[in-house]
């Protein structure tokens, strides 16, 4: 079984997928730029700044995320999930307004509302722009996903439970 979940920065990708693996036992797929940055010691946001213009970054991340799910039994969690890794069991977007995303990026990272809510604007506009030009996808365009799950009405409990239950209906556990 393999469970594709993607969503914008602060929708709570990383906090669901690592929720469901555990849940079902599968594996936890979610190599990101924060990954990157620590494996290569690098800056976090000078990644971010590089991969504007160096799609090399991208590169690296989406295929070694295709490559890991194509073992199967996992969840994988990236922004590009549900695009990447058609052959998903089940592909889950997860959404939040702005503003949502914006505090939550503010609780985990500090600073004012103002700077995360910019931040979150400046890096939605420029993911937005790079998935264009690497991939040829808009990742405004999800209704294609099995599942969206607005989660700012409900825990992250709550939507591995939502995710959980549409795994049973379809019989895929």
């Amino acid at each position: 079984m393999i469970i594709a979940i993607s969503g914008k920065s602060g929708c709570g990708n990383t906090t669901v997928s690592t929720k469901l693996a555990a849940k079902l036992g599968l594996t936890l797929v979610n190599y990101t730029f924060r990954n990157l940055a620590a494996d290569t010691g690098k800056d976090f946001k000078e990644i971010c700044q590089a991969a504007k213009t160096d799609f090399s970054y991208d590169k690296i991340i989406d295929s070694h995320q295709v490559e890991l799910a194509r073992k199967g039994n996992c969840v994988l969690g990236s922004r590009l999930a549900i695009w990447m890794v058609d052959f998903a069991d089940l592909k889950v977007f997860l959404e939040a307004s702005i503003e949502t995303r914006a505090n939550r990026i503010l609780k985990r990272e500090g600073g004012t509302f103002q700077e995360r809510y910019d931040e979150t604007a400046a890096r939605d506009e420029s993911d937005t722009g790079r998935y264009k030009a690497l991939y040829g996808i808009d990742n405004n365009q999800h209704d294609f996903a099995d599942m969206i799950i607005d989660t700012a009405l409900h825990t992250p409990d709550q939507i591995v439970d939502l995710i959980v239950a549409e795994v049973q209906r379809r019989g895929l556990k």
